[in-house]
């Protein structure tokens, strides 16, 4: 059978565009500049006529896929008021700059940083004073140009919690318990009288959007997201903990982590020589023993440690090795008598793919970071919360944090307000929100949920065994119901809530990045139809638990 081309309505309709160039490409093909000689080739015979017109082709293809990503139209970019609020820049992102004794940017080297990055004056940031090795990681890259999918400045994300809001209050108590319960084992929870109180106090916060039932944050749900598969089954993904082929190679989940207890910039000195640009003292010392991930700990780890588009990957061998199948609408080869997917619509395809929308995320997000929110790192808030508690300075900080038992109890382990960090150097050197991590997760994601059956079932769930080395079958609530999509989804979370416990994220920042993701890899599958000659159609669930058909 002859498969059909694509005729989807994308904006531009690959079929009608190719069929206007003919004329075109066959006068470009008589000239010698182009073909180099008449008819056909003599040592391989092959019509140069065909081949000019397939070079003609190629680049109206090109310029279908550019007036596709133009017709996204012109993004409202909008930041909170902290920088209006608070001009010094006392309110937002400053790690790495000069600081003064209590922690607060210098203000003239702030002016400087923030008018260079608003008028995208890449000279001009090369020359803010900035100090130590822990340099800004790559601020260019959220103003560089791409060949896939929308540009940067087109796709948006909405204004991040304000410094002094009630929201940001429940976020920073929610770190705040994350920091204190890194060692609990992820299947404790339920029993565990200090998740318990954490549970209590986030229930009783103004403003924590966290899932509730019936108004009340419970072991069930806390440190989750809403999207619904995130609600089902144990805490931790199915595709966290797996074992699965790496072609010849056997990969059993199992990791290199830490060793319990280490916190890290909980005194004012070390925390100071890290706002300015330092590497804090201490190193993480790693655990002789490999086990699966069994809690905090270990998941900051892993996040620290993986290579961003890790996960996804892995989770792509997974699925499929989980008897999921391409999806109906994905699987243009399933009626034909004599072809199957081998390149495009097969492994190959969706690895590649994978790999293409983690680094297109990432400029999307860069942009966002460093030239529109440059939103306020947990471990810079926590300074703040140590100098007000201590009245060396009033940052009029929601009285949520300030009256908080998760913060009194971090004061009296430590002896100050700070946010206890899983890593010495704390948060990476560039602004906060979204998240980098978060929004690779939700570009892959999209990914694996277009191409393969959400709905199918996984065959057998598992989690850790006390101390980590070995694998026990889940028998509790959602057993023998987990899906793909589901799961998914889930992995996307636990790599949100892995970057929060280490300390260097927020909770707001998880759904808002994976949906940003979710745009990206969106438009580079919406121009995949100009470029390939099967039919194809895209349907999943989104993040927010939304149907997308494109």
């Amino acid at each position: 059978m002859a498969l059909p081309r694509n005729s989807k309505k994308t904006g531009v309709d690959r079929r009608r565009f190719l069929g206007t160039i003919g004329a075109g490409a066959a006068v470009v093909a008589s000239g010698a500049s182009l073909t180099g000689c008449g008819g056909a080739d003599a040592a391989g015979g092959v019509p140069q006529l065909g081949l000019a017109a397939r070079r003609a082709a190629a680049r109206e293809v090109r310029r279908a896929c550019a007036d596709l990503q133009f017709q996204t139209g012109i993004a409202n970019q909008a930041a909170n008021t902290d920088e209006i609020n608070r001009p010094d820049g006392a309110f937002n992102y400053s790690k790495g700059l000069p600081h003064d004794a209590l922690g607060r940017p210098n203000a003239a080297a702030w002016g400087q940083f923030s008018t260079a990055l608003a008028n995208e004056d890449l000279a001009g940031l090369e020359a803010v004073p900035y100090g130590g090795p822990n340099k800004m990681h790559s601020p260019q890259a959220g103003v560089s140009y791409d060949l896939l999918g929308t540009d940067s400045h087109q796709l948006s994300m909405p204004p991040a919690p304000g410094f002094q809001s009630a929201q940001q209050a429940g976020e920073m108590v929610e770190l705040y318990w994350m920091a204190l319960l890194r060692e609990v084992h992820f299947s404790d929870w339920g029993t565990n009288v200090d998740v318990a109180s954490a549970c209590a106090e986030l229930t009783a916060m103004t403003d924590f959007r966290g899932p509730k039932v019936a108004g009340t944050v419970t072991p069930a749900t806390v440190f989750r997201t809403a999207m619904p598969g995130d609600l089902t089954g144990p805490w931790l993904s199915q595709f966290l903990l797996r074992p699965f082929q790496f072609g010849s190679i056997r990969i059993t989940n199992k990791q290199k982590t830490t060793t319990a207890g280490p916190n890290f910039m909980t005194d004012f000195a070390s925390w100071l020589a890290v706002q300015n640009g330092q590497v804090g003292p201490g190193t993480l010392v790693l655990d002789a023993t490999e086990r699966y991930i069994r809690n905090f700990r270990d998941l900051a780890y892993y996040v620290r440690q993986d290579a961003l588009y890790q996960a996804y990957l892995f989770a792509a061998f997974q699925v499929a090795q989980s008897g999921a199948a391409l999806k109906p609408g994905m699987n243009p080869y399933s009626a034909s008598s004599n072809q199957t997917g081998f390149v495009n619509f097969a492994m190959p395809h969706v690895l590649s793919m994978v790999a293409d929308v983690a680094l297109r995320s990432l400029k999307a997000v860069w942009y966002q970071k460093w030239f529109v929110h440059r939103r306020i790192r947990p471990e810079e808030f926590g300074g703040r919360v140590e100098v007000q508690q201590t009245a060396q300075d009033n940052f009029g900080i929601h009285a949520d944090v300030m009256n908080s038992v998760g913060r009194q109890r971090v004061q009296l382990a430590n002896g100050t307000s700070l946010l206890p960090m899983a890593y010495p150097e704390g948060c990476p050197p560039h602004p906060s929100y979204g998240a980098g991590h978060n929004v690779v997760a939700g570009a892959c994601i999209t990914i694996l949920k277009a191409f393969f059956n959400e709905s199918h079932v996984l065959p057998q769930s598992w989690i850790p065994s006390a101390d980590g080395t070995a694998l026990d079958a889940y028998v509790g609530p959602g057993a023998g119901a987990l899906t793909v999509g589901g799961e998914l989804d889930k992995l996307a979370s636990n790599i949100a809530q892995g970057r929060n416990c280490a300390g260097v994220h927020w909770r707001s920042e998880a759904i808002e990045s994976f949906m940003l993701g979710q745009e990206v890899a969106l438009s580079c599958l919406r121009e995949q139809r100009l470029t390939l000659t099967e039919s194809f159609t895209i349907n999943f669930v989104g993040f927010d638990g939304v149907p997308v058909s494109a």
